[in-house]
């Protein structure tokens, strides 16, 4: 059996992605009995860390939980000897880094599936859980309207190529100087291949109109702190209130993957209100993160 790793989105076929989201409604069976999973994380996490161990457990196997002091990826030992060592042990590693390029190294050695929990590049099992919320939601995600508010983060990108793959448009409300780079637009283009599409605007009104889907995430992420007042002026016409979501459909749901700093993205109206599905989309993570340990397993 080929060996398959899970950086980003695309790392799956689109009919993997099918798959993979069809597996995470289906009953768990221990696919992971008497086996492990490592779960390595640099940076801290609520529903990342809780939904990938119950995962696991759900699966019959046994989550290690391992931080960072304990690993000290590239400081105190390189990835590469980290994977090296780790992959004796546990039939799956799965971590959530701070740089991208400490996963493909780990790959580059890797005699079991690596998993991407967080890198400064990609969000892809967040990706999933929007997926699946999206798709319980609304039915099909082929020919849906989304749009993405804010800056275009990790989770943006992963979300864009997951819904493009699956044939939906996105559409994209942001400042300039926070939106896709040259390389994300290549990398965009090249999936239209399979019936989605992708627009940039810098108009907040504009890019929700007439949406299925409008999502949005924190306006500075963990290390960006600093940034937060510069950021806050030039993200306030991208805050997702009451006004700017009667713009998209009536029956549009909100998206937003947490934690939420309530009343700069979002109003506490809209991430409680009747149209959001934030708490599902929350659940979802656990769900699909059997769905990918099963896929991987098969």
């Amino acid at each position: 059996m080929k060996l398959r790793h899970f950086l980003e989105v695309d790392d799956l076929t689109p009919a993997e992605l099918a798959a993979v989201l069809d597996a995470s409604e289906q009953p768990a069976t221990p696919v992971l009995a008497g086996q492990g999973v490592a779960l390595i994380f640099e940076k801290p996490s609520l529903r990342t860390r809780n939904s990938s161990e119950m995962a696991v457990v759900q699966l019959g196997g046994h989550p290690a939980y391992i931080t960072d002091a304990e690993t000290g990826l590239d400081r105190r030992e390189s990835a590469v000897d980290v994977c090296r060592t780790l992959q004796g042990y546990y039939s799956i590693i799965a971590a959530r880094v701070f740089e991208h390029s400490k996963l493909t190294n780990m790959v580059s050695v890797a005699t079991v599936p690596i998993i991407n929990l967080l890198s400064d590049e990609a969000h892809p099992v967040q990706a999933l859980a929007d997926l699946l919320t999206i798709r319980q939601h609304c039915g099909p995600v082929e020919g849906l309207k989304l749009a993405w508010l804010g800056d275009f983060t990790n989770v943006a990108r992963s979300l864009t190529i997951g819904s493009m793959m699956l044939g939906a448009h996105m559409t994209v409300g942001c400042p300039d100087g926070y939106g896709p780079s040259s390389a994300d637009f290549d990398r965009f283009s090249a999936l239209e291949q399979f019936g989605g599409s992708f627009s940039v605007t810098n108009d907040a009104h504009a890019a929700v109109t007439g949406v299925d889907v409008v999502n949005t995430d924190a306006w500075y992420s963990m290390g960006q702190e600093t940034e937060a007042e510069l950021r806050k002026p030039i993200m306030t016409p991208y805050r997702v209130d009451a006004n700017l979501l009667s713009h998209a459909k009536p029956e549009a749901i909100f998206l937003h993957c947490l934690p939420a700093h309530r009343g700069d993205e979002a109003t506490s109206d809209v991430l409680d209100g009747p149209q959001s599905r934030i708490w599902r989309q929350a659940h979802n993570r656990m769900h699909t993160m059997k769905g990918l340990f099963t896929w991987l397993c098969a």
